[in-house]
Formats: C-alpha cells, structure tokens, sequence
C-alpha cells in the first residue's frame, strides 16, 4: 500500500518546509524591521508627497518602484501594511505590492541568467506583463471604496491617521506623527529606535503566524505522497503543454502551488522544457503576485473578498495575456531546451 515508510515521508516535508522556512524568513524579517522603522519615522502623508498628485499618475509610478525599493513577495506585504496604515493610497499600494516583487532588479538578473540565450524576450516579457498588470489592478481600485479592500482594523488606523493630517493648530501636531511642534528640540532623547523595534517585532508576529500556516500547507501538496498508485504531480502538469489554455493554466496553478520566491523561480520556469514561451510567462508573472503562502499573507492586511476576487482576475487576465503573448512571440522567440 505504501511506497516508503511514513517517517520517509515525513521526512521529506520536514525538508521541504524548512527550505521554504529559511528561504523566506529573513525576507519576512527584513520587511518588518523596515515596517517597524517606518512606523517610527515616516510622517502619515509622507508617501503621497513623494507620489505625483494626480491619481492616475500615482499609480503609473507605484509600479515602478520595485526599481528603486527592491522586494521580494515575502518582504513586501509587511511594509505595505505600514505604509497604507502611514497614509499610501490603496490603489497605489496594491500596485507596488504586485509590482515590487517582478519589476526589480535583483528578478530581472535572475530571469535573465536562468533563460541564457532568451534572456532578452523573456525577461522584459515579464516586466512589462508584471508592471501591465499591476497597474490594471490599482486603476480599478481608483473605482473602488477603500473599506471593500483592506481590513476593517486597517482601515481604523488609516482613519485616525488622516485626521492627523489635518492642518495643525498654532503649537499643536506639527511633525505629522501626533507630537507637538518643538518636541523634537525637548526630546532629543526620545527612545525611537526602540519604538521602531517593537513595532517590526509585532508586525512580525503577526506576518509569521500566516507564513507559517502558508508554508505547511505548500509543504504538504508539494510532498510525494507515500502511496504507490499515486501520479507525480509533474506528470500530470506535462499532460497540457500542449493545450492552448490549459498550459499556462496548469503552469500557473503550479506556480501558486510551489509558492517559489521571485528571485529564484525563473530557474524552475526555465526546467519546464515541454511548455511552450507563453505558458512558462503565465507561471513567472502569477507566483509573485499570487501563491500559497500570500494568501494567508495578504489576510493580514486585505479583506477576504477581495483576496478571492484578486486571485481569481489575476489567473483570467494572466493566463489570457499569456496566450496572446504566445501568439505574438513565438514564432520568433526559441527558447533554449534545458
């Protein structure tokens, strides 16, 4: 009945979920210190002053700046949580939230190494649909009220946060972060850092307990389970590359099953030899944007509504752009045979 011993099988899990645990750990850290910093020292309103007044624009310019912050999946919903709690937009920060962890630096490099001689095509291909994409999402949430996005506790703070924004009376709230004006020339010991510390440790507690669940779980569907008669899931992914729809569809459900980090997936999308140039795009632009472990990481910030319908539009609009862009590149675009 069993093709190896449930402690094999355990085994396996327990390697696999600590992969993915110290993988993506010191990424869940780094977000948070810099959350509990910003929390610290960032003004409420200071990111809308960095952003271009119109809306529209705001958004456009969101996208890109995983060019400037570069972030992977993991880091970024933790400051994304300080900064819309600090004032950002939510249109704005969903936009960066998608954007940051595709349009960046560090994953362009790696796109680009994994795919040797496609490297070009195949790495500007998913910066512009990752970018196209995120900004398609923060345009419609231009159209939609705030409470139908994010959390209800959220939204609390990001209240109380812009009647601090309200023009301050003569020696009242001068500094944008509820301290009177000239505090700062009495209190010049004010113990901030500390202040930031325990903020990005509270933000951590919080972040971890859902990446954790989220992790389990991958860990568990990604695991060979120990019966004989059971197919590898690879198998059974192979069995639709030749599909027109159903390729980038089964690369992207592998991608949201396999919850790989954006700056090392191109190498696992570059493996897959048997799929075709659109199918393997469709697998590097939904991973980051959506897989198993944000799930329970955008429930930290997002209403469970909208983290439904996100996913779900993402996976149609993707998995369509996806065939179009094979339409349009494969004849000219070979992709090199691992």
């Amino acid at each position: 009945m069993f093709d190896g011993s449930i402690a094999e099988w355990l085994s396996d899990f327990s390697f696999l979920f600590l992969s993915i645990l110290l993988e993506g750990a010191p990424f869940i850290l780094l977000g948070t210190i810099v959350s509990g910093f910003l929390d610290a020292y960032l003004p409420a309103g200071a990111m809308d002053r960095l952003l271009p007044r119109n809306r529209i624009g705001a958004v456009f310019a969101s996208g890109l700046l995983g060019i400037i912050f570069p972030v992977c999946e993991c880091a970024v919903v933790p400051v994304i949580r300080r900064l819309v709690k600090k004032g950002l937009p939510p249109a704005c920060a969903l936009t960066y939230m998608l954007a940051a962890p595709i349009v960046n630096p560090v994953t362009a490099l790696s796109t680009a190494s994994a795919f040797k001689a496609a490297d070009i095509p195949m790495t500007s291909s998913r910066l512009a649909m990752g970018y196209l994409m995120a900004v398609a999402v923060g345009l419609l949430l231009l159209r939609i009220p705030a409470s139908a996005v994010l959390k209800a506790s959220v939204m609390e703070r990001v209240t109380r946060n812009n009647r601090r924004r309200a023009p301050a009376e003569p020696g009242e709230c001068a500094h944008g972060d509820g301290r009177p004006a000239g505090a700062s020339a009495h209190r010049r010991s004010d113990p901030r850092l500390v202040e930031a510390l325990r903020a990005a440790l509270r933000d951590f507690a919080d972040v971890a307990v859902y990446f954790v669940i989220g992790i389990t779980i991958v860990a568990v569907v990604n695991t060979p389970p120990p019966f004989s008669n059971a197919t590898p899931v690879r198998e059974v992914i192979d069995q639709t590359a030749e599909s027109t729809f159903g390729a980038p569809a089964a690369l992207m459900a592998l991608a949201f099953l396999l919850s790989l980090c954006s700056t090392s997936d191109a190498f696992i999308a570059w493996s897959l030899d048997t799929f075709r140039y659109g199918a393997r795009l469709g697998f590097l632009v939904y991973g980051p944007m959506m897989d198993l472990k944000l799930l329970f990481l955008y429930n930290t910030i997002l209403t469970k509504r909208f983290i439904i319908c996100l996913a779900a539009g993402l996976f149609v609009a993707i998995g369509g752009l996806s065939v179009w862009w094979e339409m349009v590149f494969r004849p000219s675009v070979p992709l090199p045979v691992p």
